[in-house]
Formats: structure tokens, sequence, C-alpha cells
């Protein structure tokens, strides 16, 4: 085994080096010749190689293991360098576990030749290689640039050994220098080796150089961070040190700085608040702008107001949320009678939440809170704003409510830029700053009733605050910072769905909410309203006894709501009614020194009438239909289901069709339908065919000051015109809705459960309804099922036998007189798109301009 080195060109004075040597590996170290280092022995082979070397010349050979990780539990002739150092060993101390502590010292470099002994230890034939050691300027000129890179080194290391400094700076052999730098400087063990092969001096020099110089930069860029840490640090303290002595000397004076209070105050509540970093970097820089402005200045109040604002905001406080199913069902059941389906669909809407919170972890991108936003539709006083108030104590947060009718500005919604004087911001952030916590129950209120006009539409600013994907960082104008509204449960009522802008109604769940039937009404005035209104007005069971006939009468004479809005206030007027006479009786019992202990007052039906006056609402309508041409019909309105009246007279003229009581397009398209189809269909009524040519027909839908529209009256039009033609009037128990078409085809229509619950307020006892329409009478409570016959047609041939009487009441139409040929001219004219014909005034010479000239084929 041997190994070629190059050989030196100048040959030194060599040390006496024996021609074998005992070889000793080390781990992870080189030792460099003219250097002492300590080495730890603790292997069984090492021990005896040092025993055996203490017992001759002292002399070994160092080399280093090439594994720089961890040791090799045999050490083959490959695993080390066979480049190493001769050393002398000096001062052996044994320690306690039986390895030693030696000390040796670098004599000279050393190339294996031959290995010629492994057990116990490796021997091998080794050959000293003595350094190239060249002279002259340069060498010089590299000496001193690395004793001034030491000494740039010490001091930007304030413990570099001063030791080594003054040796590094003293030294003037260059060999000596180049190993001394080589055994404190930072190397790796491939470096430090490259570094013992090399036979040159100058390029040992050289070498260390480029080392020292990068360890110089290191340490430069280093000090340099650390400068700039202390400088923050330092800054910090100084600020705090500065503000403490400030106020300490403002106190010792008695000059307390309101000003510097306040700014003090601010800090504080801007470190308590826990903002996202994005606010809490503007209340900083808004705060220093603050505390260099003079009080009197203009900005001054704006940025105390703005910062006023921005840390009283709820950036982190929130109510813990109760999920539980069973204790929302006992809530809602506690707070509203019956809406089973309703309840059912919160439930529902509540489990989902809980489920999402259990299941999705802190990693996923998703939130508990993120879902459809609810949205109740109904009419007036069913209970839409007590449910989301509900919803709130079921789940143990805050209830908040806005309402948004007749709200036309979107800087409402989104608040004003703070360019603008008096600039605030929008109802939202301030509603969630009143309430406290960033996830109440907030109920937007009356959202079909938004407007729109030249200073923007609210609506659109609603789509950002009600989209789960977009809330998350809702940023409104005043505060111009991102807000988290993710956690907020919005929850919207409407009375209709038409006027809500599509895109805001597709970012909700519609849940819809009909009116209450009698028994409904009944069941949440004696559970809710009475024992409400009575503990309002202090009045006790002592007091009063309401029976259910006194409320029963009260609903029907003196309410007809979809909802139990003007029941509540009508039981109201009953208990002011009873304290009243309460009070007149304690004051009588007093004038009497209590010799007679009041009564309780019995409120039956008799005493209701007596409290509450005459009956606002008559039924009326057998009255009212007792005549050929008059028919109940039956509306929705956004109120809630109605009944309407459609009355037709007739009256010699000539194919005239007057149509009042405001009605829209649609609405007269379905007369005109419904006057067709009667035409057509004169010989199955028994009327004459030509009856048209000698009558006038007026056609009215009473309440003219209410607009009407929809074409859901066309069957009631038809058997209208049918009864005043035939002279057959209309069972005064009937009520009917429907689509007609030109062929006598009923359609179907909308609104069934309202228009039910109204024709029974009414006391209908019969409904016409179109057959298609015959699933939607699953969602008629039970009692009215029973209570009402419905009559499901699909022509209008059929509705005439169930709505007509069979007798008439009155002549039917008769068969016009012919005209002479050369008769007078017949006038006319046309009013809102109706033709009408009148011959009562018909001179040529008096006709107006203006009316346009008949039709040949019609004279």
């Amino acid at each position: 085994m041997t190994q070629n080195y190059e050989a030196p060109t100048e040959q030194q004075d060599l040390p006496d080096i024996p021609e074998e040597l005992a070889i000793l590996p080390i781990f992870n170290n080189i030792v460099f010749p003219m250097t002492i280092i300590p080495l730890a022995i603790g292997q069984e082979q090492s021990i005896k190689l040092i025993d055996d070397a203490l017992m001759a010349g002292r002399m070994i050979g160092l080399v280093a293991l090439k594994d720089t990780d961890e040791r090799p539990p045999t050490i083959a002739p490959d695993d080390f360098y066979r480049v190493g150092c001769a050393v002398n060993v000096h001062r052996l101390l044994k320690m306690p576990d039986g390895t030693l502590r030696v000390a040796v010292q670098g004599v000279e470099r050393i190339a294996i030749e031959e290995i010629i002994q492994s057990e116990p230890y490796y021997r091998a034939r080794v050959r000293a290689i003595p350094d190239t050691v060249e002279g002259g300027i340069e060498i010089e000129a590299l000496m001193r640039n690395l004793q001034g890179l030491v000494a740039q080194m010490a001091q930007l290391v304030p413990q570099f050994p001063e030791e080594l400094q003054t040796a590094v700076i003293n030294e003037d052999d260059p060999r000596r220098l180049a190993y001394l730098l080589a055994l404190y400087s930072r190397m790796d063990l491939a470096e430090r080796q490259a570094l013992l092969e090399e036979n040159s001096v100058r390029r040992k020099l050289e070498r260390l150089g480029e080392i020292l110089r990068r360890e110089l930069e290191v340490l430069r860029i280093g000090q340099q961070i650390q400068g700039q840490v202390n400088e923050e640090v330092n800054k910090s303290q100084r600020e705090y040190i500065l503000r403490q002595q400030l106020q300490a000397i403002q106190r010792e004076l008695g000059e307390e700085d309101t000003n510097a209070a306040e700014i003090e105050r601010f800090r504080e509540a801007i470190e308590q608040a826990n903002m996202p970093q994005e606010a809490s970097e503007v209340a900083e820089r808004e705060l220093n702008r603050l505390s260099r402005m003079n009080p009197a200045a203009p900005d001054y109040s704006i940025t105390r107001t703005y910062l006023e604002i921005l840390t009283t905001l709820p950036w982190s406080i929130h109510t813990e949320d109760q999920l539980h199913i069973g204790v929302a069902k006992e809530v809602l059941d506690e707070d509203h009678y019956d809406l089973e389906e309703i309840k059912e669909r919160i439930l529902e809407f509540l489990a989902v939440r809980e489920l999402r919170r259990e299941r999705l972890s802190d990693e996923s991108v998703d939130k508990p809170s993120e879902g459809a936003i609810l949205c109740f539709v109904g009419p007036p006083g069913v209970g839409k704003t007590s449910l989301g108030r509900s919803i709130a104590r079921a789940m143990n947060r805050k209830f908040l409510r806005i309402s948004l009718g007749g709200l036309r500005d979107e800087a409402e919604i989104r608040g004003h830029r703070r360019t603008y004087i008096g600039a605030m911001p929008g109802t939202i952030m301030q509603s969630l700053r009143r309430v406290g916590v960033n996830n109440p129950v907030f109920m937007l209120d009356e959202i079909d009733k938004l407007g729109m006009d030249f200073r923007g539409d609210p609506a659109s600013a609603l789509l950002e605050v009600l989209d789960p994907e977009q809330n998350n960082a809702f940023r409104d104008h005043y505060l111009d910072v991102a807000f988290d509204l993710s956690n907020v449960m919005f929850i919207a009522t409407a009375n209709s769905l038409q006027p809500i802008p599509a895109p805001l109604r597709d970012r909700m769940e519609i849940i819809q909410l009909s009116g209450y039937t009698l028994l409904q009404k009944m069941e949440i005035a004696k559970r809710y309203l009475l024992p409400e209104q009575l503990k309002k007005h202090a009045l006790t069971g002592q007091d009063v006894s309401v029976t259910d006939e006194a409320l029963r009468v009260t609903i029907e004479e003196y309410t007809r709501e979809a909802g139990v809005r003007s029941l509540e206030r009508e039981i109201g007027t009953l208990c002011r009614k009873v304290v009243t006479e309460v009070v007149a009786r304690a004051e009588q019992q007093e004038s009497t020194n209590g010799a007679a202990e009041p009564q309780q007052i019995l409120l039956d039906e008799a005493l209701a009438r007596k409290y509450l006056g005459k009956p606002v609402y008559d039924p009326g309508v057998a009255e009212r239909t007792d005549r050929p041409g008059v028919v109940t019909g039956l509306v929705w309105t956004p109120v809630g289901g109605d009944i309407i009246f459609i009355e037709a007279t007739k009256m010699p003229g000539g194919k005239g069709f007057l149509l009042t009581g405001q009605l829209g397009e649609v609405m007269k398209e379905s007369a005109r339908a419904a006057l067709s189809y009667v035409r057509s269909e004169a010989e199955m009524l028994k009327i004459p065919r030509d009856f048209f040519n000698g009558v006038d027909i007026h056609l009215h839908v009473p309440a003219g000051a209410t607009p009407k529209d929809g074409p859901s009256a066309g069957i009631a039009m038809a058997t209208a015109l049918a009864s005043l033609l035939t002279g057959r009037a209309v069972r005064d128990d009937v009520a009917m809705t429907g689509e007609i078409t030109l062929r006598g085809k009923v359609l179907p229509i909308g609104g069934v459960k309202e228009k039910v619950l109204a024709a029974h307020r009414a006391g209908i006892k019969t409904v016409i309804l179109p057959r298609r329409n015959e699933r939607d009478l699953e969602d008629i409570p039970p009692e009215l099922r029973s209570a009402i016959e419905f009559v499901l047609v699909d022509r209008v041939d059929e509705v005439l036998p169930a709505a007509l009487r069979k007798e008439p009441v009155e002549p039917p139409v008769e068969e016009p007189p012919s005209h002479a040929e050369n008769g007078p001219p017949i006038r006319e004219e046309l009013n809102e798109g109706v033709h009408i014909v009148d011959t009562s005034v018909p001179t040529e010479d008096q006709e107006p301009v203006d009316v346009p000239a008949r039709p040949v084929s019609e004279r």
C-alpha cells in the first residue's frame, strides 16, 4: 500500500522522524505541525497505542477519519486519509472511566507509504513531507494581510482571545503563522485536510486569506443584523422610558396633559382590541398622526372619532354558541305555537351548523358558521321577527335587528368615505359596535322594502354582506379595513319575494310563513297575547276572566288579518277597559269604606262587544251576492290572502264593455277573455247568441282605491258575466280563484293557502280551485280542510254548476231588437283601450271631431 505525493521544492531541516510509526486515526479533527491540541482517547486499541508510545519514543502518527458523521466501529485503511501529522505525546491523564486525556504536539507532516500492521493497532511505514517555504515580498504581503484580517475580526468579536491576536501579530514565520491560523479558523474537515496536504506555504497563506475574508464578511453582516435589532429594541425602550419620564415630570408639575392621556388611552385600547394586523397597523398610524396634531386642528376630532370607533369594534369578542337541538326545540316550542314545518326547518339548519363545527378541523378552509342565510317570507304579524329572536336565544347569541324599509342610499350599508364631512360607518358596523360581539344573530327586517335612487343601490351592497364567500373580509368605506362578518348569522324577513332582486334572493334560503287560522289565533291569544297584555296592564287572574267566546268575537268581528298584530292591539284595548273598571271599583270600595269586596270581571262575548264598540268587519257576503252578477273571488296580497267582490251589470246599448276598479293590464286581459268565452258559449248558457249587440256591460271590482292585477280572477269574472246574463245569482257561500283561457280551461294559480285562510275568515263554505292546485291542499290545516268543501275544476263549464243557483232570480238577457238599415249612427269612444258603444247620444252633427269613424261593416 503506497501513496505518492508531490515532493517539496525546497528541503528544510527535517526533524528526526522514524520510518515506522504507530498510526492513530482520530475522528473529526486534524493536527497541524507546530501546534498543540488536547485529545480524548477512549478505544481500547488507541489506549494501548498510547501506552506503547509512551514506553518508546512518544512519537506517533495522527490521521483524520474521512467520515465526519459517525466513527466507524471497525476502522479499515480506506477509512482514513493518507496524509497526517507526526506528533509527540505529552501530559497523560487517566480518567476514572478508564479513558485518557493527552496533549499532542505536531512535529511534521507525514505520508503513509505502507501499512505494515493492523492489530492491535495500525503501524505504517511513513515519509516526512516538509513544507515548501517561499520567501520574498509577496509572502510578507500575505502575512501582513492575514494579520490585518485577524485584527479586524478581533474588533468585531468582543470575546476574541487577546493572546491569540498578540501571537498572530508578532509571528514572523510564515509557516508557523499558517498553521496557527489554520488551527483557530472556522473550516470543515475537508478544508482542513486540503490545507494540510498543501505543500506550498504561500498557497496555504492565500487559502487562509480567502477563508478569513469570508469569515470577516459573515461577522460584519451578523453585526449589522444585530445592530438593527438592537436599534429597534433601544428605540422602543427609549420611547417607553421617555414617555414614563414625561408623565412623571407632568405629574410632579401638576400639569396633566389631557392630550397625552388620551393618546395613552387609545394606545391601551389598541392593544386590548386584539385587532388583525391590517387594522392594528392602521390604528397605530392614525394614533401617531393624532399625537402630532394640535387638539385645536380641524382634523383632530375626525381622527379621534375614527380611532374611537375602530378600537370599540368587537374584533375578537364573541359569545359561546349553544347548538343543542333539544334546547333549541324547547325554546321554539315555548315561544311559538304550531309552525311545525318552520320549526323543523330551523332545527335542521342548526343541526348542520353544529355538525360542521364538530367535524371541521382547525386547518379547514370552511368555517362552521358558513352556510345558507335564512329569509322568512310571510304576511305581517305571523312571527318572523320573534322567530329570529328565538333562534338567538336557542343559540345563546345576542340578537340584533335593523329595518331596511325605505333605505335608498348604498352608504347606509357600507358607510361614507372619510373624505366627506360628518362621515360615519354603515349601519352594519355601527350595529355590531352597539351589540359588542362579532357573532350575533343579525336580523335584516323588511328586506323587500329596499329602495334605489341616484345615491346607489343598497341591495348591491348587501350582496357582499350576505355572501359567505366574501363577507369574511367586509370593508366598510369609513373604516377602510377588513372586518370578518362570517361569524354573524344573518336572517332576513320580507312580506313578498317579488321586490327582492334575484342575485340577493339567490343568496338566501327562503322559508315561507302563511297566515293563521281562527283556531291558531285562539291558541296564540290564550297562550301568549292575553298573558302578555295582562302583565303589561298589571292585571291578574283575580281581576278578570276572559272567555273563549270573547276572544272569538274579537278575532272575527274586529280583526281581519293573516297575522295577530291587530288582535294584540284589540286585546290591549280590552285590558285597558278592564283596568278602568277595576280602578273605578276600587275607588268605589274606598268611598264605601270597604263594605263590598270587588268581584272578578267576567269578560264574555257581550262585554267584549261593549268594550270594543261596533264591529269593524261584517261578513256581508250573503247580502252582497244576493243579486245576479256578483261573485266572491279570492286574491293574494303581500299582507296575506283576502276576498274581493266582482260585480257586473248590464244596460241597453251595444257591445260596450267597461272595466273599472284600478285593474292592471293582466286583469283587464282576463276580463276580456272571460267575456269572449261567455259570448262563445252563449248557446250552452241558453242566452241569445247576439245578446251583445243590444247591451253594454260594466265589470267593476270594488275597493277602487287599491290597484289590482293578476290572472287569478279569470273564472270569477266569467262566472259574474254568466250570472248576470242568465239571471242566476251566485251562491253566497262560494268563493273561487283560477286563471281562464279563451277555450274555457282553468289554469293553476299561487297562494292557495293564504286564499283559503281568507275564505275561512269570511265564512265561505265552498272554494272552487283549479284541479292542478290539488297538491297545495296538503298545506291547508286539517280543521280547514274539514270545514270547507273544495271543488276542483278543469274547465269553466264545471265552475258554473257549482257556483250558480239553479233558479234565476231575474230574467236573462234578451235578444236585441234589430236596427233599421238607415237608423241613427252609433257613437263609439275609446276609454283606456276599452271599446264603449253608446247609442244614447247619436247625432252625426254632434259628434266630436276626434271620434273615429265607425267601420262600414257595422253600419
